[in-house]
């Protein structure tokens, strides 16, 4: 299997099913790897390379903390991964303990004028407010992951529906604001009711890799609107007869829902472009190789 490997996602990752020959006592070979349903996977931070997170999850918890974490650009861009994935999200603002209930019901109802159709939950490990109603999104035989930066609970949440502390946490930094990593490997765990959750490291960068159609998704307002642009290949930034631009100008569409739009779509498709340049010289190297062989041999 290692040698047959092309990329990353030849590889197991955590929520595989494989098959396995059992080597001795809690000693196994992995064989092969059951073909997926879902793959959840992101660009490496500073590489082109696409790098697998965890295969067969049936929901994702996106999760923000509302008193230092709270984006809605940085919702969107995790809605775009998990919808390059087929995954269902559903969005936990947690930490709900740290502000007062208007400053909530605020932070809802943008989520809610963003983001109609996903589920919101609310959260707090520390006074377990949510926490039961969360459980209760889980289901027997299915598998759920957390995504979320570091420091916004996701781990202090699991062992909440765990029932116990499987799961270091760490306190946020006092320098920099900026969560510390608790989580440093993936791991998955099967709850009392036979649901299964996996906890993730958190993500700092999250690249989009070629996932022009899953922007489109979670975009899909901003979609449905393009389809009566005056051309076909409209860029929605400067073109006459643009729909998108026009709700834009009549306050329809909101600027910073049109710019992440744009940012997270010319993400997409600059990944695109690179991955196809690279089948083009691989396709370009290959012909080259065959090439010398027919010389090399005709030669001899």
């Amino acid at each position: 299997m290692m040698f047959a490997a092309e990329n990353q996602s030849d590889y197991p990752v955590v929520g595989d099913l494989v098959a396995i020959s059992e080597m001795g006592p809690d000693q196994a070979q992995i064989q092969a790897i059951m073909p997926r349903k879902t793959l959840l996977q992101r660009k490496a931070a500073g590489k082109e390379a696409v790098q697998p997170i965890a295969a067969n999850i049936d929901v994702a918890f996106i999760v923000q903390a509302v008193d230092r974490d709270f984006n809605l650009n940085r919702f969107e861009r995790y809605l775009t991964i998990v919808s390059k994935g087929k995954i269902k999200p559903i969005i936990v603002l947690n930490k709900i303990d740290l502000i007062s209930r208007a400053e909530l019901d605020d932070k809802i109802t943008q989520i809610k004028d963003r983001f109609q159709k996903i589920k919101v939950l609310t959260t707090s490990a520390e006074d377990n407010a949510g926490i039961k109603r969360l459980a209760k999104e889980i289901k027997k035989g299915e598998t759920y992951c957390f995504l979320g930066s570091s420091g916004v609970g996701k781990s202090s949440i699991i062992n909440k529906l765990l029932g116990k502390e499987l799961l270091k946490t760490r306190m946020i930094s006092t320098s920099t604001k900026k969560g510390k990593h608790a989580t440093t490997h993936r791991e998955l765990f099967v709850l009392d009711n036979g649901g299964m959750v996996i906890d993730n490291p958190g993500i700092r960068e999250v690249g989009l890799g070629e996932a022009g159609e899953a922007v489109d998704n979670v975009f899909g307002d901003i979609s449905e609107l393009a389809r009566h642009c005056k051309f076909v290949d409209c860029t929605h930034d400067h073109e006459p007869g643009c729909a998108v631009l026009a709700a834009l100008e009549s306050g329809e569409l909101s600027k910073d829902k049109y710019d992440n739009y744009l940012k997270l779509k010319k993400e997409a498709d600059h990944y695109a472009m690179s991955s196809q340049e690279k089948r083009q010289k691989d396709r370009s190297f290959g012909r080259m190789v065959k090439n010398f062989k027919k010389i090399h041999k005709k030669g001899r």
